[in-house]
């Protein structure tokens, strides 16, 4: 085909794609996707056409911030950023206008500006060291050693078991285990060694004969000239004032390298060839446990195969110190870590006072503790025990996690600050249900955190949400049933699930909820519960038959529903809060968290309460339903008549409350807010404002969810 047929039909496909952003094509409806992925597939079969794709969606960007048609640049600012990615060989000259357009991107709002810097940065990154961005991302996905570069990446897909059907859960179990045929570390670093070579030699590099070379040397070979090569692109990134010539030039040097040292030959130079990028390590879970979401992360940072023997972690158990921690903050009491007590509570089995070891350095404090006798122990789970996380703390080869003895008047050794060396990409397949999972389980992980920070200092957590509607289940997405050879190059779940977390990088973030319920029978304790997208309440049916018999004369008499008391405090553009009450029959109510108007503010409550209004005529009494709305950020809901109503939290029938007489709804508390709160309360009691540090740290809980553009300003 020749360069103007290839031209054009690029073109074609690209127009074709800023039809879909307008909703003027009928992919737009379904198989929503597709056609950028078919681009970017087309591309991977002839890389030399890349630069061509650079340079036509330079000039469609160019035009649409000419035309101010901005829904047009994100998308295709990723298209395009996507391509520079993979591409072996861009000129400087359009990687120059690519970086000029980002910072034109500068003076325009969020999230614009935002996306415009980060790829600007990038950019810049990529032209000192060509190859960079394409060798840290198969670093960090694949996990391959580099001290260099020593991150980590994973992807974990969390389904709804009750949303999926088998065949697509089968089908996404045999994409990820097919994805990983192009995932071995062997055939990794080639990739990287392959892909540098190109971007920085472009044609004059003999890539077939590279290729053959380190597909038959040894692994340790391999291993070799993979850490060279990482520490060229490396070095030139770290370099203000590199020297594209010098980079080049070392990395010619060892192209010459392994070339001599297999015997490659003289073989004609083919061109650029293409290097492919293998999809990222993923794993896929069916979400069916509340604290899977947990379990997974800590064995991502601390696999059991790397951690101490179970039998050794008992004995570090019971040496091993507890920190002291706050026990009197209310929304932490939950997920403490504790040792079993070995005491026996019989006297006489305390040891005598001749018995009592000598402390050399003890003080009196220190000889007056009491001495425990060993009794029967249990044995941790590796994944409970708080040896386990201490050991995950500790780089390998690091001393034991048992804490030593402090001796009077030493100070502590200062610890390491661990580094975020490991990002964990949780992706969610569902709907509500899902999301209301997930704010629990995050809600709980803040809460393990407030009281033994693990997770928070070495792992960067990042959140995807994919929805699945109820009527498309059967077609997510168009797969054959059975597995088949092309599964393994036309992935295109894991390749659209791997673009997803790639560049979805602007987080929107969303106000969790906490509620309060109180039910019908005072000696049950009240529950309480954090929602993300919904809170549905309804009229819950009598119990016994006299209370039946009861409520059908109230209902005669004064409709349908149950007397309500509603006390919130009214949103205002003052933002002064504006404490309201009111009395009413109502059938039930709706809070929704999230709006569907995409003009409005995140974080108020739009509640919707169905109100029953009596009606005297001339035919007699009648009742009609109307629409009460409010916009509120807390709300208290009490039924007078202590009659029972059912609470649903995020549309899941799994999380339903029956016998509910009251409930309290507010912005859910971020935990270390709350226990930096209590700890400042207990110097200064008369403080009723937020005094020192709390003043400065966030007070609500915000989940965070990735998504390609973020809030449009």
């Amino acid at each position: 085909m020749e360069s103007t047929e290839v031209e054009s039909d690029i073109l074609r496909r690209v127009r074709t794609l800023l039809r879909e952003l307008d909703g003027h094509h009928p992919a737009c409806q379904c198989d929503r996707g597709m056609l950028r992925w078919t681009l970017h597939k087309k591309i991977d079969q002839n890389p030399s056409n890349s630069s061509v794709l650079v340079r036509i969606l330079v000039k469609e960007l160019e035009r649409a911030e000419r035309s101010d048609f901005r829904h047009y640049i994100i998308p295709l600012l990723h298209t395009l950023m996507y391509t520079l990615i993979k591409a072996p060989g861009i000129s400087d000259e359009l990687c120059s206008r690519v970086y000029d357009f980002c910072k034109k991107l500068l003076t325009l709002p969020k999230p614009f500006c935002t996306i415009g810097l980060d790829y600007a940065t990038r950019l810049k990154m990529e032209r000192t060291a060509p190859g960079m961005l394409y060798q840290r991302m198969v670093i960090s996905e694949q996990s391959l050693k580099s001290d260099l570069y020593p991150y980590q990446e994973k992807i974990f897909i969390f389904a709804d078991p009750e949303l999926l059907s088998e065949a697509i859960c089968n089908a996404l179990v045999t994409d990820t285990e097919a994805a990983r045929v192009s995932q071995s570390p062997r055939a990794c670093m080639s990739y990287v060694i392959v892909h540098a070579m190109q971007a920085a030699l472009g044609e004059g590099c003999d890539i077939s004969g590279l290729k053959r070379s380190l597909q038959d040397m040894p692994k340790s070979d391999l291993e070799h000239w993979f850490q060279q090569v990482v520490s060229a692109v490396e070095c030139a990134g770290a370099e203000a004032s590199a020297d594209c010539g010098q980079h080049a030039a070392r990395l010619e040097k060892i192209s010459c390298a392994i070339l001599s040292s297999c015997q490659a030959g003289d073989a004609p130079l083919g061109g650029l060839q293409g290097t492919p990028l293998p999809n990222p390590n993923i794993s896929f879970h069916l979400w069916t446990e509340d604290d899977q979401l947990w379990k997974e992360l800590v064995l991502f940072i601390r696999p059991l195969s790397q951690s101490c023997e179970p039998s050794c972690l008992s004995q570090d158990l019971d040496n091993f110190e507890i920190q002291d921690i706050i026990s009197d903050c209310e929304c932490c009491e939950q997920t403490r870590f504790s040792v079993l007590s070995t005491d026996s509570g019989i006297e006489r089995d305390l040891p005598a006072a001749a018995e009592e070891p000598f402390a050399p350095f003890g003080t009196e404090t220190e000889q007056s503790r009491l001495q425990r006798k060993g009794g029967i122990k249990k044995k941790p789970s590796p994944l409970e025990s708080v040896a386990f996380l201490q050991a995950g703390c500790n780089s390998p080869g690091a001393k034991s996690p048992v804490r030593p003895q402090r001796r009077p008047g030493m100070s502590p050794e200062p610890a390491a600050r661990p580094q975020r060396l490991h990002t964990a990409r949780i992706v969610l397949l569902g709907d509500d249900r899902i999301l209301g999972r997930l704010a629990q389980a995050y809600h709980s992980l803040r809460k393990r955190e407030t009281r033994r920070v693990f997770l928070t200092p070495r792992l960067n957590l990042q959140f995807y949400y994919i929805p699945v509607m109820t009527e498309q289940t059967n077609t997510l997405a168009i797969v054959p049933s059975s597995p088949s050879k092309h599964l393994v190059t036309d992935l295109f779940i894991t390749d659209v699930i791997a673009y997803y977390v790639r560049m979805g990088i602007q987080p929107v973030c969303f106000q969790v909820y906490a509620v309060k319920i109180f039910f019908n029978d005072p000696a049950q304790e009240p529950a309480e519960d954090v929602f993300l997208t919904e809170l549905r309440t309804q009229v819950q049916d009598s119990i016994s038959p006299r209370e039946l018999s009861m409520t059908k004369k109230k209902t005669t008499l004064d409709g349908p529903g149950i007397d309500l008391t509603v006390t919130y405090r009214k949103v205002v553009m003052s933002d002064r809060a504006k404490e309201l009450a009111m009395s009413l029959r109502s059938t039930g109510l709706v809070m929704k968290a999230v709006p569907a108007d995409e003009a409005e503010d995140l974080v108020y409550l739009n509640v919707n309460i169905t109100e029953i209004i009596k009606i005297n005529n001339l035919s007699g009494r009648s009742f009609s339903a109307v629409a009460n709305r409010l916009k509120t950020r807390s709300i208290q809901v009490r039924s007078t008549e202590q009659r029972p109503f059912m609470v649903c939290l995020d549309k899941d029938s799994r999380r339903a409350y029956r016998n509910v007489i009251s409930m309290e709804v507010s912005p859910c508390l971020e935990p270390s807010y709350c226990l930096q709160k209590t700890r400042t309360m207990k110097f200064s009691v008369h403080e009723t404002e937020d005094v020192g540090f709390v003043k400065y740290m966030p007070k609500s809980l915000l989940l965070p969810i990735n998504t390609f553009a973020g809030v449009i300003q």
